[in-house]
C-alpha cells in the first residue's frame, strides 16, 4: 500500500493533470458499479415496484459495463481536468487576491463556500445533462430530467459536502485535495448515479413540489 501512495506522489509530480484525470475516471467508473448495485438491490426488495417481475428476486446482478464507461468519461473529462485546476485556481484566488492566511477560519469558510456556490452546482448540471444527452435523450427530455433532478441533489449533498470540503481545505495539501475529493465521489458518484437512474421517482417530486410553494408564498409575500 505503502509503494501504491508513492507511486501515485511520483505520477502526480510528474504529470499532475493526467494522473488526476486518470484517477477521477476510475473512481467515477466504480461509483457508478456502486450505483448500480444499489438500484438493483432496491428493485429486488420492493414488491411493489413496477419494475420488479416474479423472478425480480433470483436475477443476479449485471453490470452495464456501456454505463460504466459513460460515467468514467465525465470523471475523465470533466472532473479530472477541471477539478484539479479549480482547487489550483481557488487557492491561489483566496490567498493571493483575497490574502487570507491559509487553514484560518475565514480560509476555509470562503472557499467551502465559494466551491459550494460555483463548482458544485455546475458539476451537477453538467453531470446530469452530460448522462441525458449521453444515453441518447433530445434537449427538451434532458431539460425535464435536469429540472427534475439538479434540486434533490443539491439539497441532499448540500447537507453533505460542505462537512467533505471543510476536513479537506483545512488539513489536505492542495495537489491533494481532488483526490480526497474523489474518494468520497466513490459515494458521491454511487448517489449522483443512483439519482439519475430513479427516473421520475415520487420524492424527487417531492423536492419539485416544495420549492415551487416556497416560491409561490414569496412572491405572495412580496
Amino acid at each position: 500500500m505503502l509503494k501504491l501512495w508513492r507511486w501515485y506522489q511520483h505520477c502526480l509530480a510528474v504529470h499532475p493533470v493526467k494522473t488526476q484525470v486518470v484517477s477521477s475516471g476510475f473512481l467515477w467508473g466504480l461509483g457508478d458499479i456502486g450505483a448500480q448495485a444499489i438500484t438493483h438491490r432496491s428493485i429486488t426488495l420492493n414488491t411493489q415496484n413496477p419494475l420488479f417481475s416474479a423472478q425480480g428476486s433470483k436475477e443476479e446482478f449485471k453490470i452495464n459495463w456501456q454505463r460504466v464507461a459513460t460515467t468514467s468519461m465525465f470523471g475523465f473529462a470533466f472532473v479530472g481536468p477541471v477539478g484539479h485546476y479549480w482547487y489550483e485556481y481557488l487557492d491561489r484566488f483566496i490567498r493571493l487576491r483575497l490574502q487570507l492566511q491559509p487553514k484560518t477560519f475565514k480560509f476555509v469558510a470562503t472557499k467551502v463556500a465559494t466551491d459550494g456556490f460555483i463548482f458544485g452546482p455546475l458539476d451537477l448540471l453538467i453531470f446530469f445533462s452530460y448522462m441525458g444527452f449521453a444515453s441518447g435523450k433530445n434537449t427538451d427530455q434532458v431539460k425535464t430530467d435536469v429540472k427534475r433532478d439538479f434540486l434533490p441533489s443539491l439539497l441532499v449533498g448540500g447537507t453533505v459536502w460542505p462537512i467533505v470540503q471543510i476536513a479537506n481545505f483545512r488539513y489536505v495539501p492542495v495537489r491533494y485535495q481532488l483526490l480526497y475529493v474523489n474518494l468520497f465521489c466513490l459515494l458521491d458518484s454511487s448517489f449522483l448515479s443512483w439519482i439519475e437512474q430513479q427516473g421520475d421517482a415520487s420524492w424527487k417530486r417531492w423536492f419539485t413540489s416544495a420549492a415551487h410553494h416556497s416560491v409561490e408564498d414569496h412572491k405572495r409575500g412580496s
